[in-house]
């Protein structure tokens, strides 16, 4: 195996591509057939800020996936975890539940700037270090049926805030203040800080 192979505790494709292009060899490790990742509650603790919010999920899931790394005798390796959210203020925009769903968290981001936290957590020798991304964007205004047509391309679903920037979505975003891989999901910066603290070599 690559000198930077590290196991990956999420099924995101968009963090496996960002992995590759600073040339991190990684496996997806998620345990069980359902996922150790998929059952950490994401549910927001009352009065919960974004960037507490998304530094207790990611160390969670990187808990949680170095308990199941250890119990199954793999080969002991750095496990990554991350956890990314979308803040309108400080209210805290997950994934959206239903297309109408996806509809009102649109609206709520159309024409204003909101933050996006991303936390990476790394599990490595029993101990957890933990990296947090905030990035601005603004969005532009959103007519109805622009709303309705990117909703119905399904490109929403399982994305936070409802919108994915690397996609359809990028002609909705007038700027970005901060990490654009950290709006997509994985900031590069912070996780390659983190790569570089366990021995990892990077190109």
């Amino acid at each position: 195996m690559e000198k930077s192979f590290i196991y990956l505790a999420s099924r995101s494709p968009r963090r496996a591509e960002l992995l590759a292009q600073i040339g991190v060899g990684h496996r997806v490790f998620v345990h069980a057939p359902d996922g150790f990742v998929e059952a950490v509650d994401e549910t927001p603790i009352a009065g919960e800020q974004p960037a507490g919010y998304v530094r207790r999920l990611a160390r969670a899931k990187a808990e949680t996936g170095w308990r199941a790394l250890r119990s199954e005798g793999l080969e002991p390796r750095p496990l990554l975890a991350a956890d990314t959210t979308v803040a309108a203020g400080t209210t805290i925009l997950g994934k959206p539940e239903s297309p109408g769903d996806a509809a009102a968290m649109l609206r709520t981001l159309s024409g204003r700037t909101h933050r996006v936290f991303t936390a990476v957590a790394l599990a490595w020798q029993d101990r957890i270090e933990l990296a947090l991304s905030e990035s601005a964007v603004t969005m532009r205004a959103l007519a109805d049926d622009e709303i309705g047509r990117y909703v119905d391309s399904l490109e929403p679903m399982g994305k936070a805030g409802a919108y994915a920037i690397q996609g359809k979505a990028a002609v909705f975003i007038e700027r970005i203040e901060g990490s654009y891989s950290g709006v997509m999901g994985l900031p590069l910066f912070e996780t390659a800080n983190l790569l570089k603290g366990a021995g990892l070599a990077l190109p």
